[in-house]
């Protein structure tokens, strides 16, 4: 992977920088920041997260699972109960409900992790100590032809330090 890290004191430099190289079609930012902060987000418009979507899936068949097993298990084990019906819905929403809870639950904390990439094992390329410390850092995977035009934006916008790196 190629590309070009700049290093901002100021977090206005480094917003006016990201919106700048979105302008120029530069597409695969990543941002380092001593703490989150909500410039970044506004201008990195990643759109929504895909982690509802992992929720909403696994909690429908997590449902469908619960209203399953009970009513295979009393079909198998059947208690009469004054001639009514062994397989109802009412009495097994709890049981529903519950499962879709664990299940939906379980599959969101996964979600959130398998998508963010965590655990990173490894520190990823372009992130330099500095930038925990009070520090804005802005890496922008580019090309060899692309590389001088994406040094000259971070620079004009007050990058401290700007450089190439694979």
């Amino acid at each position: 992977m190629q590309g070009v890290l700049g290093a901002f004191h100021e977090i206005d430099g480094a917003v006016h920088a990201i919106e700048d190289l979105g302008k120029h079609r530069f597409k695969d930012i990543t941002v380092y920041t001593p703490t989150p902060r909500h410039e970044f987000e506004d201008v990195l418009a990643r759109g929504p997260s895909k982690v509802r979507v992992f929720s909403l899936i696994f909690g429908l068949a997590g449902v469908t699972f619960g209203y399953w097993i009970a009513v295979w298990m009393s079909d198998y084990w059947p208690i009469v109960v004054g001639g009514k019906a062994i397989a109802t819905w009412v009495p097994y929403t709890i049981f529903g409900f519950e499962v879709m809870v664990l299940v939906g639950g379980l599959a969101t904390v996964y979600a959130m992790f398998g998508l963010a990439g965590l655990p990173r094992l490894t520190t990823t390329v372009g992130y330099d100590p500095r930038f925990s410390g009070g520090d804005y850092g802005v890496w922008v995977e580019t090309t060899s032809d692309r590389a001088d035009e994406a040094m000259e934006l971070l620079r004009r916008h007050g990058a401290r330090e700007v450089r190439s790196e694979r």
